[in-house]
């Protein structure tokens, strides 16, 4: 199967400090790839590194490669919007735009692509929102701001924001942590068909719902405080959570440290 996504001795710095450290891995299309990892191995810099919005960040800076379909993302010449829009990204919490109703917030992205005719954004906004399994549950207030909606419904709202633009990849980063246990058994539900049509990658704290959603697990650890982040081992999601390779996926996997 052909790599989606192919990151290679890659390093992530704020300054001088490097987070991220030699992490070299291939993310296979339409897979869940899981980040799993305590809190300060990287796992969300790493994320943020594949659609180059860690350069955004004060003193971020990328070494290494990233590939997207055989492109190097941090080739001279490539457009960092141009990646944001064919690797999309859902945060740790829902930010709908606050003064835009929910229609908008959908149609944001193609507005700014410069798509005009109503008769396509009306199109468009049915079909995210039905892919985000939000549509019945709004199809008749989409005048309505998107800040009214509910926590799980305003992160199903984000999520048809990115894939209105029909993006190659999404990158999700916490999406649950910030939501009740219905919303979150929603998301997850809506990851499992959004995988279909996405590569979907997506850094978790939370170990049963990794091993609910994804297919692919790869764990990053740290080895003391102020070291990097390094990824220790990558598999196959059913065997990282039952027989890892490695006795530190195993001991965080089981809770006795991290």
């Amino acid at each position: 199967m052909a790599k989606r996504i192919e990151i290679g001795g890659l390093n992530a710095r704020y300054g001088g400090t490097t987070a991220v450290a030699d992490v070299s891995l291939a993310i296979e299309p339409r897979e869940v790839t899981a980040f799993i990892g305590p809190s300060g191995c990287g796992k969300s810099t790493l994320l943020r590194t594949l659609n180059r919005m860690h350069e955004l960040s004060p003193g971020g800076t990328v070494e290494g490669k990233v590939m997207l379909d055989g492109k190097d993302l941090y080739a001279p010449g490539v457009d960092p919007v141009a990646v944001r829009r064919s690797i999309g990204m859902v945060f740790q919490r829902p930010n709908p735009f606050p003064t835009m109703s929910i229609y908008d917030n959908v149609a944001a992205g193609l507005k700014l692509l410069g798509h005009r005719s109503r008769k396509q954004l009306d199109e468009v906004v049915e079909r995210s929102l039905t892919g985000a399994g939000l549509w019945n549950e709004v199809k008749d207030r989409l005048s309505k701001p998107g800040a009214g909606l509910s926590g799980g419904q305003q992160q199903r709202l984000c999520i048809a924001r990115a894939i209105a633009v029909e993006p190659d990849v999404l990158l999700m980063d916490e999406p649950c942590s910030a939501l009740d246990p219905i919303s979150t058994l929603a998301i997850e539900d809506l990851i499992e068909r959004l995988k279909e049509n996405y590569t979907i990658v997506i850094v978790t704290h939370n170990m049963q719902q990794a091993a609910r959603v994804s297919d692919v697990t790869a764990f990053f650890t740290i080895s003391g405080p102020g070291q990097p982040g390094r990824l220790v081992e990558k598999g196959d999601t059913k065997k990282i959570f039952t027989k890892p390779d490695e006795k530190a996926t195993e001991d965080y996997i089981s809770g006795r440290f991290g």
